[in-house]
């Protein structure tokens, strides 16, 4: 017997956070990004992608396309909190939960919808509990494959409930745009279009019938694609917890740079984005990267490994900017990225002590093993003790 795998996808998921705060956004063109000179944007509502507005887009440009959006820099702790609600709504149907994001999610509901005789009416209600209890609406796609699952989540937005049977993928999905099929990069489509294959109708068929210029496209890909297109491929629901190994943040010039104080402007407040959402889910790393992308669309990618992880602004931005200077080389640079790597929890990382280090006594050793121990069960620093707190203060912090 099949499974029945669905991917649920929370709709517009800042957009709905902000609203729920601000319920005068309902109805509203509304950007998730940074204005001025740099800004990207990090998601929109649906009356703004009516404009022509979308993710990853240059803030400037969306406000061209859509002059009265309004733009919010956006409450991540906030975002953060909705999310881990999701999951534990979504944990009272199932347990066999894979987080794909902090928005979506494949469940394993086999067991529970094959005794339920209204699939749709009972997904009805999910969505309809879920909208009431925590304020969040989502889409749900229902299918034999995670695949399928993801692509049917994809076809009715918001509210939309979607099923694939495997007899009905031919019906279903050979009348979509290649663009639309999920794997498929925004490199590889336009390479397919031009080889005349539109919808993935037409890559079905060149697919079933082994075309070398397809398997040539695809290279190792070209057998899970082939697997995919036909009803069929992984249906396995992984449950261990979903937990980034890196943070990172970006963006896109307005115009291409080759000046090294204009590009290290933009890298000190990347840095202090990464630096702030890495403490927010109290994160330390062991690598900072440099990422940069010419106006020929060559990246660059660098790295350096630190002496002991941390999620410290200055020394993020100090580690990245001496990249920067090492890598520039007078290329003309249209986009540059930081990212913390290696992550880990800070409450879980224990520095070697020398010789030469003052070691605290037993008691507050074993207070201090205490409070890490906690810490890493609260996944963040939660705890402190009384003495370092005042030491803060003392310093300001």
């Amino acid at each position: 017997m099949s499974k029945i795998i669905l991917h649920i996808d929370l709709n517009t998921f800042f957009v709905r956070c902000e609203e729920l705060i601000n319920p005068s956004l309902e109805g509203q063109p509304v950007i998730i990004g940074h204005s001025g000179r740099g800004g990207i944007v990090s998601t929109c509502s649906y009356e703004a992608r009516k404009y022509g507005v979308h993710s990853g887009q240059p803030t400037f440009k969306a406000l061209e396309l859509c002059p009265n959006a309004i733009v919010i820099h956006g409450h991540y702790e906030l975002y953060s909190r909705k999310s881990k609600e999701f999951f534990n709504f979504v944990k009272q149907y199932s347990k066999i939960i894979e987080k794909a994001s902090v928005d979506e999610c494949y469940v394993d509901m086999t067991e529970q919808l094959s005794k339920v005789k209204d699939v749709v009416a009972y997904l009805k209600e999910f969505q309809n509990k879920l909208l009431q209890t925590i304020g969040l609406k989502c889409s749900i796609g229902v299918a034999p494959t995670k695949f399928l699952a993801k692509m049917a989540s994809d076809m009715k937005k918001p509210m939309g409930i979607t099923i694939i049977r495997r007899r009905d993928v031919r019906k279903m999905l050979d009348p979509l745009p290649i663009s639309s099929f999920y794997g498929i990069g925004k490199k590889t489509a336009p390479r397919l279009e031009a080889m005349g294959v539109k919808t993935i109708g037409d890559l079905a068929k060149l697919i079933n019938s082994d075309e070398p210029s397809v398997k040539q496209a695809f290279g190792k890909f070209y057998y899970v694609i082939k697997d995919w297109i036909n009803g069929y491929g992984s249906d396995e629901v992984d449950v261990e917890p979903w937990d980034p190994k890196s943070i990172g943040h970006s963006t896109t010039f307005v115009s291409d740079s080759t000046d090294f104080d204009e590009i290290r402007s933009y890298l000190k407040d990347l840095a202090k984005e990464v630096s702030d959402e890495a403490k927010e889910k109290g994160k330390i790393g062991f690598n900072v990267q440099l990422v940069l992308k010419t106006n020929e669309f060559k990246t660059i990618n660098r790295s350096v490994k630190l002496q002991k992880p941390t999620n410290d602004f200055e020394t993020i931005y100090n580690e990245a900017s001496i990249l920067l200077e090492k890598n520039l080389n007078g290329q003309e640079i249209r986009l540059c990225g930081v990212t913390l790597q290696n992550l880990i929890y800070a409450s879980d990382y224990v520095e070697q002590l020398s010789i030469f280090d003052n070691y605290e006594d037993d008691e507050k050793n074993a207070t201090r093993d205490l409070i890490r121990e906690l810490n890493r069960k609260m996944k963040g620093a939660k705890f402190m003790r009384a003495s370092d707190i005042l030491k803060e203060k003392r310093n300001g912090h």
